[in-house]
Order: C-alpha cells, then sequence, then structure tokens
C-alpha cells in the first residue's frame, strides 16, 4: 500500500528536478548556513548563470544590463507561487445546493469555495491542471481603496507549508492598499503575480483567459502576463465602454476599462475565440426584399483588389434589364465567370429593384456564423453596466447588496467566446465577488442547453459599516449578510431558481461549497522528525479527532486528482461505510474495525483507486492478508492508505 502525501505538491522540487534533467551542469550546491559544530548547511541549487547560458545563443555576462521587469520581492513571489501547503476543502452540506436546487443536496458539477484564493488554487491545481477551458477574474484594480491579499513573504518555504494562511481574529486576509503605502504597486504586483503564476497550468491547450482591469494596473497586469503567459500568446486588449456620460466632477472622466485575453497556445493559424452572434442592429441590416424563400439577407460587394488576379475575373456582366458593367477602374471581380454564372442562376445576386445596378452578393443571416469579434465593446456595454446593479437589486427584493457587479451580459459576451454548450467546458472565476460568472454560467446553458460548470473561488471577507463609501456593504449587514461569500452563495441560489422558474430548463441549477481549512492530518503526519518518540506514541491515530469520513474523501480526491464535481455514492458493504465516485473509479472506506470480508467486496469491484485509513484494519491479519486480496481479486486497482 502506498501512503498518500495529503499536501500540495512542491512545484519548486518538481521544477528542479526538470531543470536538472535537462541541465546537469547547473546543478550546484549553496551554503544556506552553519550548525554549531562549524560545519556547514548546504542545499540543493541552480546555478543562474550557467543555466542562462545554456538557453542563450550568446555569452552572457552576469553584470550585464538586459531588458527585464522586476520590483522588490518578485523572487520571493515566484517562491510563495511554488510552496506546498497543508491544507484541505471540507464541504460546507448546508449551504450546497443540489441540481435541481434542492438546499442541502451535493449532486452538482458547478463549485463554490470558501478561502484565500492562492490556497484554493495550490490545492486544485493538480486535480484540474489542464482541464480549465475558460478563466475570467476581476481583481482589486488598486485604485488606492481596494483591499488586497496580504501574502506573508518573510516565511521560508518549509514553514509556508504548515503556517500558511495566517488570518488575523476576524479571520481576514486582506489589507487596504492605500496610495500613501510605500510599495503601492510593488504589494498588488506580489499579490497577483503568484496566483496568475498557478492559474496557467489550469489552463487547457485550447484554453483562454480574461483579466478585467483599468487604467491604473494595466500597463504592470500586461508586463506580468508577458512574463506568464508569453508575449506571443496575448490575443487582445478588449476595451469595453462602462459609461454613456461624461462625469462632471472631473477634468476627463474614464469611459472605459479592459480585459486582457491571453491563450495559454495561441494557433499560429486558424481561430481559437468562437464567433459571436449578431447584435439587434446588425440584423436589422438584413432584408427580403424578393421575398427569397432562405429568408432574410444584406448584399455585399463582389469585386477585389487587382493584385495579382487572373484575366478570368476580367469579364463584362449583363444585368437583367441588359445593363453592362465592367469591373471599376483598378478593380476586378472576385470571382471568375464560371461562378458568377452559378451563383446568378442560384439567385444569389442582388441587382438592385429595378435590376439594372451592379451585381452584390446575398449573404444569408441562416447562413451565417456570426461575426468575428473585435477589441472596441461599445455603447451597449456601458448600458449593460448601469444596469447592473438593477440586475442584482431583482434577485434581493429591490435591495442593492454589492456595490458594482459585472454585469451578466459583458460575462456572457466573454464566455460565448471561448466555451461551446456541447463539450462540458469549466469557467473558473478566483476572484469571485457577487458571483456574476456563476450566475451568468447558468444563464447561458439555460439557453443553448449547455452543461458549462463554474468553479468560483472567494474569501470570505467580513463586510463592515463603511459609511457612504460603499452603501450596499451596510444593506447588506442590514439583511444579514456578513461576508461577500454569503452574498455571492445567495446571489447564485436566487439566480438558479430564477431562472428556472423563467425557462424550466434541464440544467444544472446547484453548486457544492468548500472551504479551505487545516489539514485533516495530525501536524506529526508532515513532520515525525519534531516529535520525541513518547510524543508520537500519542498520535496512533494520524488524522485529527474532528474531521469526518466525508473529510478524508475529498481531501484523498484531490490528493489522487479526482474533480471535486464527481459523483458520489455512499453505501454500506459488509458492515462498514463505503464511498464509491464515479461509479467505482475510487472507492474510500475510512472506518475503523475493516475486516477481510470488506476488503474482499471491494476488491472485487475493481475500482481504479482502494483507499482506506492506515489505522482503519480490524487485525494484523487483515493487513498481512490485504495485498493477496488485492492481488487475487484486483491486481491493478491501486492501493492507498491515510
Amino acid at each position: 500500500m502506498d501512503k498518500l502525501k495529503m499536501h500540495t505538491p512542491n512545484l519548486a522540487d518538481e521544477n528542479f528536478k526538470k531543470l536538472a534533467a535537462m541541465f546537469p551542469n547547473a546543478v550546484t550546491e549553496t551554503i544556506t548556513g552553519y550548525k554549531e559544530n562549524g560545519e556547514p548547511m548546504t542545499e540543493r541549487a541552480i546555478d543562474a548563470d550557467v543555466l542562462r547560458q545554456e538557453i542563450s545563443v550568446r555569452v552572457v555576462e552576469g553584470a550585464q544590463e538586459r531588458y527585464q521587469f522586476t520590483w522588490p520581492d518578485k523572487k520571493k513571489s515566484v517562491v510563495l507561487a511554488n510552496a506546498p501547503i497543508a491544507k484541505t476543502f471540507r464541504l460546507d452540506r448546508e449551504k450546497s445546493v443540489g441540481r435541481d436546487g434542492t438546499k442541502g443536496s451535493i449532486d452538482s458539477e458547478n463549485i463554490y469555495i470558501e478561502g484565500d484564493n492562492l490556497e484554493a488554487l495550490k490545492l486544485l491545481q493538480e486535480t484540474y491542471l489542464g482541464k480549465v477551458k475558460m478563466i475570467y477574474i476581476d481583481p482589486p484594480y488598486n485604485t488606492g481603496n481596494d483591499f488586497i491579499y496580504e501574502d506573508d513573504f518573510a516565511q521560508e518555504t518549509g514553514e509556508y507549508l504548515y503556517h500558511s494562511g495566517q488570518f488575523d481574529d476576524e479571520r481576514n486576509r486582506l489589507v487596504q492598499n492605500a496610495e500613501s503605502n510605500g510599495r503601492f504597486h510593488t504589494d498588488w504586483l506580489n499579490m497577483l503575480y503568484p496566483r496568475l503564476k498557478i492559474a496557467k497550468d489550469f489552463l487547457a491547450d485550447n484554453g483562454v483567459i480574461f483579466i478585467s482591469i483599468d487604467d491604473n494596473e494595466l500597463g504592470n497586469l500586461e508586463k506580468v502576463c508577458n512574463e506568464i503567459f508569453g508575449k506571443w500568446n496575448k490575443m487582445a486588449c478588449l476595451v469595453w465602454q462602462k459609461k454613456t456620460s461624461p462625469d462632471a466632477r472631473m477634468d476627463i472622466s474614464s469611459a472605459h476599462d479592459y480585459i486582457l485575453v491571453y491563450a495559454k497556445h495561441k494557433p499560429e493559424q486558424g481561430f481559437l475565440l468562437n464567433y459571436l452572434p449578431y447584435d439587434e442592429e446588425r440584423i436589422s441590416n438584413y432584408t427580403n426584399p424578393d421575398n427569397d424563400p432562405r429568408g432574410v439577407w444584406a448584399s455585399v460587394d463582389i469585386t477585389g483588389q487587382t493584385g495579382r488576379a487572373p484575366k478570368s475575373q476580367f469579364y463584362e456582366i449583363t444585368t437583367p434589364s441588359g445593363e453592362k458593367y465592367l469591373p471599376p477602374e483598378g478593380r476586378c471581380w472576385a470571382m471568375s465567370k464560371a461562378t458568377f454564372d452559378e451563383l446568378y442562376a442560384d439567385n444569389r445576386l442582388w441587382f438592385g429593384e429595378n435590376g439594372s445596378n451592379r451585381p452584390r452578393l446575398k449573404k444569408f443571416l441562416t447562413e451565417s456564423s456570426g461575426q468575428r469579434p473585435w477589441t472596441w465593446w461599445d455603447n451597449k456595454f456601458a448600458s449593460y453596466n448601469q444596469a447592473s446593479n438593477k440586475e442584482l437589486m431583482k434577485l434581493f427584493d429591490g435591495k442593492l447588496v454589492f456595490d458594482n457587479p459585472k454585469p451578466v451580459k459583458l460575462v456572457s459576451q466573454i464566455i460565448s467566446l471561448v466555451t461551446k454548450k456541447e463539450t462540458g467546458d469549466i469557467i473558473l472565476d478566483f476572484f469571485s465577488g457577487s458571483g456574476t460568472t456563476a450566475h451568468t454560467v447558468m444563464q447561458l446553458n439555460a439557453a443553448d442547453g449547455g452543461n458549462r460548470r463554474s468553479i468560483s473561488v472567494q474569501i470570505p471577507q467580513k463586510l463592515k459599516d463603511t459609511g457612504n463609501d460603499f452603501k450596499a456593504n451596510n444593506v447588506a449587514l442590514e439583511l444579514g449578510y456578513k461576508t461577500i461569500c454569503e452574498i455571492g452563495e445567495e446571489r447564485i441560489r436566487r439566480a438558479g431558481k430564477k431562472i428556472k422558474e423563467e425557462t424550466g430548463a434541464d440544467i444544472d441549477y446547484g453548486f457544492r461549497v468548500f472551504h479551505v481549512d487545516s489539514s485533516n492530518m495530525e501536524d506529526v503526519y508532515y513532520r515525525p522528525s519534531d516529535y520525541t518518540q513518547e510524543q508520537l506514541s500519542l498520535y496512533a491515530d494520524n488524522i485529527k479527532p474532528d474531521r469526518t469520513p466525508e473529510d478524508l474523501l475529498f481531501q484523498v480526491m484531490l490528493d489522487l486528482g479526482v474533480l471535486l464535481s464527481s459523483k458520489i455514492k455512499e453505501e454500506e458493504i459488509a458492515g462498514k461505510n463505503v464511498f464509491s465516485v464515479e461509479n467505482g473509479y475510487l472507492i474510500a472506506c475510512f472506518d475503523n474495525n475493516v475486516t477481510e470480508e470488506t476488503v474482499t467486496e471491494i476488491a472485487k469491484r475493481h475500482p481504479f483507486y482502494a483507499v482506506f485509513r492506515d489505522s482503519g484494519l480490524a487485525s494484523d491479519s487483515v493487513a498481512v492478508n490485504f495485498e493477496q486480496i488485492f492481488e487475487t481479486y484486483s491486481p491493478k486497482t491501486q492501493r492507498k492508505v491515510l
């Protein structure tokens, strides 16, 4: 039986192994200090100068100036991204909602996570590696009034594993980043960099990330994204109009915000994004003056630039009324005479109502794939933005409980650019806020019958009475909401109920709620060297006494890379409680006094993984026969204990 490690991977270790394999001459050791007897303490390292030389086509001198984007503590933020943590997710059934909207059910494939998003991403990274089609985030814009995550850069990597996620007395990890802060941009960059670095690995090969931002940090964010995703993978900087009129209180008021778009792997040829459906204004240009049975159409020019056009594209056209046309000066027809005749015979050319105009090609709306997106998202998005507060108020009985949520129609267009209804795409938002993304996913699925799935992450930031600065906070407090998570979860519940009442669509209206917590395992599980033999004897069971079998199941799922949204069935086998995940792909039993009968019945089901408590087997005899039972009935099953 293999022992589960029960914590996130140490990416620094993995990256070191990869570099050592590729560049063994760069492997070295460095002195980190000295023992009391004067003996030096060393640790493995990569010689940066050797590595730089290996990947350069020129001699790189150590002091040579070169283009780079850096800030204080940048190296520490890289270490922070790679450092493992001893954390887990714990399910909250009471807050969860089932697929059909039933409270307390956990059969939904959507996920909502309460906790520090850096920790949540670390816990999710192995399970969702390369599985997310789209990420959309709306992080703090660093306007001087924002709250940002306060990450502890003073800790060593080993300390971070055990002490990450330290909160104040009110369980907050957020601090206000005022412009008077001497590390104003530094703190914001250190907050965002490790989160984006981890998030990149979530994206599928054809995945795309969208990041909302304004002028304050657009330049820095683009440099960070160029470094993490590669400048060559930048797809666009979308500009979306957020206001319909200027602010009279400002010399020049901002009318727009930005959305940076990066691909995991931008194709050199072809397209990665979907067509967008035509808007009402564009559709109004389609008419049917000749009552064509194929429906409404719009006409387009059939001439082109001459360039290297062949002679076959220079000919005379005679209209139905007898008028004759040659191509305009300096241009040619965009098709040969044979193709023109085929289109004419199929009634796909329009010569005007009197049949005497220069011909144009009929483009039928029913045959159109839509329109290619461009970077300017205009005035209609400003109207969506101004209506976003009212949009949320409708769900909360006329009360505004969150200031300036992103419009559903804006996020809907973003998701429509990347996802398809039939592929069950996963959409991740790790700055979830009021829950707009999860709401939008349900609305899109109801509209087209899709099976998109959402993962939302939000720190349970406490709401405080903020006077007139954020009036919605005060309203939410009066209604009994204590954290942003409570607002977001209730918003998703109410949105699901409303969409179901209005559409009756057979989609997933629920979400499983988890919160980030300390590991289910006692500290001795990770640091046995810190305990004496006498202390170790106190930990006959390495699992914390307040943890349930369900808690253990989800940590095992994370450790084995099984999706948190997987189907879970509880049943009894030979008198013991057993979890069957994804129709027996994983079978886990965390009961005590497990007999050979239970082990045998589980083995006979041929699971891919079988997991038990290390101390759960009934006797030494069962432990001795455990491996033989599986070798007899299911030798390919991977057996694990915790």
